[in-house]
């Protein structure tokens, strides 16, 4: 089943990064260690209060909202709809199944949360993802090459695409190009490993790529542009999550988050060709 939304994912994105000046996507993570007893709903509205002008989109981690069960699925539709389409949403999800269990994850994230693009494991192979791709105005954001050490412990294994040897990252850039029938395919490539991700820009030069790992996991910001932006000079979502929420742990940490994400934001445009 597709949904009836006639602007497609990328486009609401680009729309949004255009009219934000902005690759910046910010990680709506609540950790109640860092929260000093705030509401996980209302810290997550204070965030999006004092940052919306600067974000192309925002990405909640769903661990986060899960791990509160019921309060916590609440609380995540409440910033969903504070959020209201000023700018996309993406759900990090990194779901993945078969048969109907697979189609019950795509219409829980899609239509019943409302999310604009999720985040999806291919492990399982593209019958697993095609109820997530059927929704033709969603973005889908496959795992690639993640940010994480132990990422290369799969990804970097040898693999083979049309008889060709490659690392499996690189095989799941080829299959992920060629499941793009819908125009609704982003691969998430971690700033990490930017040489890696270079090559996987090289293999899908027009898909969004969502670029976690920059600050706190040590990505460096110009290494990551640079292998990562498209020929257009955008085409990604650098994510920050912890540098941005708890840049104050104190009663200014909403004022706090948008200093930061406004230098992040500058940093970013510096950075860029055509900035």
């Amino acid at each position: 089943m597709t949904t009836t939304t006639k602007t497609s994912f990328r486009q609401r994105l680009r729309e949004a990064s255009e009219r934000n000046s902005s690759l910046l996507c910010v990680g709506l993570d609540p950790d109640p260690a860092e929260l000093n007893g705030r509401d996980i709903a209302e810290f997550g509205i204070a965030i999006i209060d004092a940052t919306i002008d600067l974000v192309c989109a925002y990405k909640p981690n769903l661990a986060f909202y899960e791990a509160h069960g019921s309060a916590g699925y609440a609380a995540l539709e409440r910033i969903i709809d504070h959020v209201n389409g000023r700018v996309p949403v993406l759900g990090d999800a990194k779901r993945n199944d078969i048969g109907n269990s697979v189609r019950f994850y795509a219409k829980g994230l899609f239509e019943t949360m409302g999310f604009d693009a999720v985040t999806v494991n291919p492990f399982l192979g593209r019958d697993s993802l095609q109820p997530f791709l059927d929704y033709e105005d969603k973005g889908v954001f496959i795992l690639c090459r993640t940010s994480n050490p132990g990422g290369a412990d799969i990804q970097g294994l040898n693999a083979a695409y049309d008889g060709v040897p490659m690392p499996l990252y690189e095989a799941v850039a080829h299959m992920s190009k060629s499941w793009d029938t819908n125009g609704n395919i982003g691969l998430v490539t971690g700033a990490t490993y930017p040489s890696e991700a270079q090559r996987i820009r090289e293999i899908c030069p027009d898909m969004p790529f969502l670029v976690p790992g920059v600050g706190t996991q040590g990505g460096e910001l110009e290494a990551a542009l640079s292998a990562t932006l498209d020929a257009d000079g955008g085409g990604i979502l650098v994510n920050s999550s912890r540098g941005i929420l708890y840049a104050s742990t104190g009663s200014d940490f909403a004022e706090a988050a948008r200093v930061a994400a406004e230098n992040l934001r500058a940093q970013i445009e510096a950075a860029r060709p055509s900035a």
